[in-house]
């Protein structure tokens, strides 16, 4: 993907195709590059598909929460000059996604949601992160996937610099409490765009049951799952995930 990285005064991002626009966000712990095969896919099917980097380590801690992140947003889609975007979104990208949605309704043709928080978080689990032990960082980093081998020494390398270094670490916790106290339950019978949910039928991070409060309470959504898979589908059966979402889109006319 980096041959198509950008970066344009504060934005970095992906971008490739023409055509409808789709705005990937990725979670908490991810990468632009945990989308590459959507991107791909997407890109050449007749859409636009940008993956802005978002500032998850570099805005001023009072101001690192999913309400900024959407205002990074915002800013983005005004910078680019986008209008009736769909908004792709794992984990905490999803959940700034709803956010958006929220107080930007008009700017939002439809959304998809795959692993989303929002309603609720078990992404730490019952354990505060520790620093400087690999192995538990490598354990927690598998326990996202259905098959461990995905959590690559490449991957687990990327979580345990994130959470040895003192500013991300600090920004990482701000952010995931920050998720915890926006829920979004109250606000999601309001949202009635296109919805589709993706959701690994074995994600321990953001299990089935929150698939299906998700469901109940988007008013215009489709839940579809995808078996032998966790927390990040569009990495771990990219294939699938990118079958489903084209298909959906097609039939929704987005």
């Amino acid at each position: 993907m980096t041959e198509f990285l950008k970066k344009e005064g504060k934005f970095t991002y992906a971008e490739a195709g023409e055509g409808s626009p789709i705005i990937i966000l990725h979670g908490l712990m991810g990468a632009l590059s945990n989308f590459d095969s959507t991107f791909n896919h997407l890109s050449k099917k007749g859409y636009k598909v940008i993956i802005p980097e978002l500032p998850l380590y570099t805005l001023p801690l009072l101001k690192t929460n999913v309400k900024n992140l959407a205002k990074f947003l915002h800013d983005f889609i005004e910078f680019k000059e986008l209008e009736e975007v769909t908004l792709l979104g794992n984990s905490l990208g999803g959940h700034i996604a709803l956010y958006f949605t929220k107080h930007y309704p008009q700017e939002v043709k439809a959304l998809v949601l795959t692993g989303s928080s929002g309603l609720y978080e078990n992404s730490m689990g019952d354990s505060y992160p520790k620093r400087g032990d690999k192995e538990f960082v490598r354990k927690k980093a598998q326990d996202v996937f259905y098959d461990k081998e995905i959590a690559t020494d490449e991957l687990v390398d990327q979580v345990y610099d994130v959470i040895n270094d003192r500013n991300t670490l600090i920004r990482t916790l701000a952010i995931a409490k920050s998720a915890i106290r926006h829920n979004m339950a109250k606000d999601l019978p309001d949202m009635n765009q296109p919805t589709c949910l993706i959701w690994g039928k074995q994600d321990s991070v953001t299990p089935p049951e929150v698939a299906e409060d998700f469901h109940k309470l988007l008013p215009n959504a489709d839940l579809f799952w995808v078996d032998k898979c966790g927390h990040a589908a569009m990495m771990e059966r990219p294939e699938e995930f990118n079958e489903i979402l084209e298909s959906w889109l097609s039939k929704r006319e987005i």
